[in-house]
C-alpha cells in the first residue's frame, strides 16, 4: 500500500464482510466496498465515502464524530433497491475509504488533514464523486478548501440545505461549525452569489447574519418560502442558476435543516424545519444534476438520538443522493 488511502487515512471501525455472491438487490453494508490489503483499481469506482469523525470545532456540545461510525452500522437496516424509484443503486460501484486523521486537541491540525483528504481524492482517483460523512459543519470549509486546491481554475457553488446560513465570524469563533460558508467567501475560495442556501427558518438566524448575507450576495430560500413554491422547484431553480454560473457544485447537508421532530439528534436541531421526505427530494434532485460533484452530510450527534430517527434519516439520505446520482 502506498501512503494513500493508508497509512494516510484510518480504517474504519466497522468493516463488514461480504458473505453473498449477489450483485443486485443488496443490503448497503453488503454493496459498499472497503479497501484492502493492495491499493484498490481507482478506476473500477463511481463514488468514494469518507468519514470525517471531527466534532471538537462545534459551537454546541456534539458528538457528530461518532456519526460515521454509527451510519456505517445503520447500513444492514437498507437495501440498494429504492422502490419509489425502481432503481438498484448496486449498479454504482462504491468504497469507503475509512476515516480522516483526528487530533486528540489540536482542531487546526485535523481541518489540514481534511484538506489534504480532499486533495488526495481528487489526485488518485478524481473521476469518483466524493460523499463525506461529519463531523460537524467546520468540515465543509476545509472540503472545498482541498477541492480547490486540486482544481484552482474551477469555480464552486455552494446548494446548502440548513436552518442557519453559518456566516458568524470566524475572527471570533475560530473556524467553527458556525461559520464554514463565512471563511470560504473570506478566503475568496467561493463568491457569496454562489451560494444558495435553503431551508432557512424562524428564530434561528440573527439579524446581523442576514445583512452580511444580503452584502454577499448569498441566494437563499426560507423553509415557508420553500413549501410554498415546492421543494422540487426551489431546488432546480438554484441547480440551474448555479449551472449557468459555476463548474462545479458543493451540495452541503446540515442535517439540522430537520425539523426537530424528524431530526431530534442534530445539536441545533429546531421546530419548524425540513421534513425528511422533503429532504430526500431535494437531494435526489440535486444527484442527478451532472454539475453536483461532491456531497456532505453534517451536524448529527448520534447520542442524542431516539431509536436511530435520525442516523437512518441520515442513511437515507445519503442513499437518495445516490439514486439522483444513478439516474444521470
Amino acid at each position: 500500500m502506498t501512503l494513500y488511502p493508508y497509512p494516510m487515512l484510518d480504517k474504519p471501525n466497522r468493516i463488514w464482510s461480504h458473505q453473498t455472491d449477489k450483485t443486485e438487490d443488496l443490503k448497503v453494508h453488503e454493496w459498499i466496498e472497503n479497501v484492502g490489503e493492495a491499493a484498490p483499481n481507482w478506476q473500477d469506482f463511481d463514488v468514494t465515502i469518507l468519514g470525517v469523525p471531527l466534532s471538537k470545532s462545534s459551537i454546541s456540545t456534539s458528538a457528530a464524530s461518532e456519526n460515521p461510525e454509527m451510519m456505517r452500522e445503520a447500513w444492514k437496516s437498507f437495501g440498494t433497491y429504492n422502490l419509489d424509484e425502481d432503481i438498484d443503486l448496486a449498479q454504482l460501484k462504491v468504497i469507503d475509504l475509512g476515516n480522516v486523521k483526528q487530533h486528540v486537541t489540536d482542531i487546526g491540525y485535523t481541518h489540514m488533514k481534511i484538506q489534504e483528504t480532499m486533495l488526495a481524492m481528487r489526485t488518485h482517483h478524481p473521476h469518483t464523486l466524493p460523499l463525506s460523512l461529519g463531523g460537524d459543519h467546520s468540515i465543509t470549509a476545509m472540503l472545498v478548501e482541498g477541492w480547490k486546491e486540486a482544481h484552482p481554475n474551477e469555480t464552486i457553488g455552494i446548494l446548502q440545505l440548513d436552518t442557519h446560513f453559518d456566516l458568524r465570524d470566524p475572527n471570533t469563533l475560530g473556524p467553527a461549525n458556525g461559520t464554514p460558508i463565512r471563511q470560504l467567501i473570506e478566503s475568496e475560495t467561493i463568491q457569496g452569489k454562489y451560494v444558495h442556501n435553503i431551508g432557512l427558518h424562524g428564530f434561528f438566524n440573527a439579524k446581523e447574519l442576514k445583512a452580511y448575507a444580503d452584502q454577499a450576495g448569498i441566494h437563499y430560500t426560507t423553509m415557508k418560502q420553500a413549501r410554498k413554491q415546492g421543494m422540487d422547484h426551489v431546488i432546480n431553480k438554484a441547480l440551474q442558476q448555479l449551472a449557468n454560473q459555476v463548474d462545479t457544485i458543493y451540495l452541503t447537508t446540515d442535517m439540522d435543516v430537520l425539523d426537530i421532530v424528524h431530526g431530534p439528534a442534530a445539536p441545533a436541531a429546531t421546530p419548524g424545519g425540513m421534513y425528511s421526505e422533503e429532504l430526500f427530494e431535494a437531494v435526489q434532485i440535486a444527484g442527478e444534476h451532472p454539475k453536483v460533484r461532491a456531497m456532505d452530510i453534517v451536524c448529527l450527534d448520534p447520542r442524542k438520538d431516539i431509536g436511530d430517527l435520525s442516523v437512518k434519516s441520515a442513511v437515507h439520505t445519503m442513499l437518495s443522493f445516490l439514486t439522483g446520482y444513478c439516474r444521470r
